[in-house]
């Protein structure tokens, strides 16, 4: 998995940096696993614009992805590993021994052609899922759940991964991406190895009209509004905003919005770094 960096031949070439796909082996998606996936572009029901700056993307379809891996009876075989436009990791097909086909979120060196599987009982390798409790200390994870049969619900985006740092009792202690330190327990899933797709990180768009594609509409700061449309707006010449905050007053930059009172704070040992 590597990176393409362009010749400035044209000003939409400068500085563009995108995935290399050479990792991709088919552009043709699995069918049965496709779902037409709706755009609002920011519009309610009645054409109001309630969510600003969504709009325009590109046509695409959801790909079924299996976050559970319940399918613990047989072994699977990777069939392809394909782009998905709805994330930014790579996802695999793979193929059970009784015929069935889904899709999985790919695990970095993971190739066509290997077997893994899922369940209590099974070695720790790459790509296999199986219980936190079976998994030795020290090692990477992800795809994660917060609860047991909840399916994956951490660690999923591209080049992202968990580390099992200790056991204790009914509780796996894990380091997440962010920093934080959190308790998880024993009898929830999840996937060994990083997610694929490591270098997203690196890619740099070239120019704004890829944005466009992607459906993201040009973003308006605070400052530069009028006083009427944003608490920051307003002042003479470039005014500063003053404190930082939402459209709607909402403190930003610093102030905590998570609830303290929320009953997943006992299972956080350790709050993620501060920036």
């Amino acid at each position: 998995m590597a990176v393409r960096k362009f010749k400035p031949t044209t000003p939409g070439q400068r500085g563009k940096v995108i995935s290399a796909f050479d990792d991709i082996t088919t552009d043709k998606p699995q069918k049965s696993l496709l779902r037409p996936l709706k755009r609002t572009g920011g519009r309610n029901n009645t054409g109001q614009m309630t969510v600003r700056y969504i709009g325009g993307r590109h046509k695409r379809m959801y790909r079924l992805i299996d976050f559970l891996r319940d399918k613990d009876e047989c072994t699977a075989t990777v069939k392809t590993i394909e782009y998905d436009p709805n994330r930014s990791a790579r996802i695999a097909l793979v193929e059970y021994e009784d015929g069935v086909k889904r899709y999985i979120i790919a695990p970095n060196g993971i190739k066509v052609g290997q077997v893994i599987a899922s369940g209590s009982g099974i070695a720790p390798e790459v790509g296999n899922c199986l219980p936190l409790a079976e998994i030795p200390v020290g090692t990477l994870v992800h795809n994660i759940e917060l609860r047991p049969g909840q399916g994956a619900a951490m660690a999923r985006s591209a080049g992202t991964f968990a580390q099992l740092a200790a056991r204790e009792g009914r509780f796996a202690i894990l380091r997440l991406p962010s920093g934080e330190t959190r308790m998880v327990l024993t009898t929830c899933r999840a996937t060994v190895g990083t997610v694929s797709n490591g270098e997203h990180n690196l890619e740099s768009s070239g120019k704004a009209g890829r944005s466009r594609w992607l459906g993201r509409r040009p973003h308006n700061r605070g400052v530069v509004m009028n006083p009427v449309d944003h608490p920051m707006g307003g002042g003479e010449g470039r005014a500063s905003g003053g404190h930082p905050r939402s459209r709607k007053g909402l403190p930003a930059k610093g102030y905590k919005t998570r609830n303290p009172k929320a009953v997943s704070n006992r299972f956080i040992v350790e709050r993620r770094k501060k920036k």
